[in-house]
């Protein structure tokens, strides 16, 4: 409905795998259950507010906050690189980097080090969300400053 309002919507979703009557199916699922991204003004949300389905947008008390175009982003590359993501607890602290090469480039995230191999975690500040996906070492570069946006924010909807 936000669409058809001429919106701007983004609606990350990760493929599953399940049994279903003896057969294996894949299905689309949000990567965020009950959230999902909108570019509006913030001083004009009410259309956003009276769309069925909306709940909320997310925010600080009653005061909306915007989501950095770089992390709307790099969930985005991740989610269409057709590498294998999956959600992640939501990373505070470690290496900012930015991936330089390969499927994700351009994505910025926390750099993880799990046993021999590397994951890329980005996160949505904002709801304290996050999603990781395996990387080649030699595609990152550490960044010293994580850069801030102001367009973009999140809207909790009721899954309908």
């Amino acid at each position: 409905m936000l669409s058809a309002k001429g919106y701007e919507v983004f609606l990350p979703t990760l493929r599953h795998r399940l049994r279903k009557r003896g057969e294996m199916t894949t299905v689309n699922a949000p990567l965020f259950p009950g959230y999902l991204f909108c570019r509006f003004a913030v001083d004009f949300r009410l259309p956003i507010l009276i769309t069925p389905g909306v709940v909320n947008v997310v925010g600080l008390g009653h005061t909306p906050q915007a989501i950095s175009d770089i992390e709307i982003e790099s969930i985005r590359r991740m989610v269409e690189s057709k590498l294998e993501v999956e959600p992640w607890s939501y990373v505070a602290a470690g290496d900012v980097i930015r991936i330089e090469q390969g499927p994700l480039a351009g994505a910025e995230g926390v750099l993880l080090r799990l046993g021999e191999g590397y994951r890329l975690v980005a996160s949505v500040t904002l709801f304290q969300r996050s999603i990781s996906v395996e990387l080649d070492r030699d595609w990152v570069t550490p960044l010293t400053e994580r850069r801030k946006g102001t367009v973009s924010t999140a809207i909790h909807h009721s899954g309908r």
